[in-house]
């Protein structure tokens, strides 16, 4: 039996690769964004809505349960980024980053973890970033929005490891996406050469992490943090 994986912001890069990777294995995936799709796949649904909309979420979690009648897997993947030092932010711009990458992230962890519960089964995997251990100037928000997650997901763990469900965090470092094409190139290469590997990374790298902390032999592995690049 086909397993079955969520993923939020499907639409486009790091999210559109993991679809499009699973679906290669043969998986169920169930993609969300905010926009239409055009990936077209015999075992791909993609749904319209906002991740930090609660009912929303909630009605969509509850209706693939019922037509699956299962939930394998999350990839809370959508996120967005704001790039400005902390004094020229306005506050509606805090809000919308937290909206999503916080909030967004609890509600698909919440709504999916109450069907995971009760399989006694399940692999949540949730996005963080470099920018976090960098302390990278000018990302405060964006690395601030991430550490919540990160802090979320360890505490997570704790509270549904005894249910068998794993909860663990992928930190990619800089991949030639949306999320960095406004960022400007000295920058990016001076984050660059802060790593250990000073190269961008690939979305082979990131499924490379998915891969493991999604197999049934990862049982015993959650809380944790992998990010790319050598970064700590």
């Amino acid at each position: 039996m086909s397993r079955i994986l969520l993923i939020t912001g499907s639409r486009k890069g790091i999210g559109r690769y993991l679809a499009e990777y699973y679906l290669k294995k043969d998986y169920v995936v169930i993609g969300f964004s905010r926009s239409e799709s055009d990936l077209t796949h015999a075992n791909y649904k993609h749904i319209l809505l906002d991740v930090a909309d609660e009912i929303a979420v909630s009605k969509s979690v509850r209706a693939i349960f019922k037509e699956y009648k299962r939930i394998d897997y999350l990839i809370n993947n959508a996120g967005i980024a704001s790039m400005n030092h902390f004094l020229l932010t306005p506050l509606s711009i805090v809000s919308k980053v937290f909206e999503t990458n916080f909030k967004g992230t609890f509600n698909f962890s919440r709504e999916v973890g109450k069907i995971m519960s009760r399989q006694k089964f399940g692999r949540i995997i949730n996005f963080t970033t470099v920018a976090r251990p960098l302390n990278l100037e000018g990302e405060a928000v964006y690395a601030a929005s991430k550490s919540a997650v990160e802090t979320f997901t360890r505490v997570m763990a704790k509270e549904l490891g005894h249910l068998g469900i794993t909860c663990n965090l992928i930190g990619p470092s800089p991949i030639k996406t949306d999320l960095i094409k406004n960022i400007p190139k000295n920058k990016i290469d001076d984050l660059i050469q802060m790593q250990a590997i000073p190269e961008f990374s690939e979305f082979k790298d990131v499924s490379n992490v998915t891969d493991f902390f999604l197999s049934d032999e990862s049982k015993m592995i959650t809380g944790q943090t992998i990010y790319l690049s050598g970064v700590n």
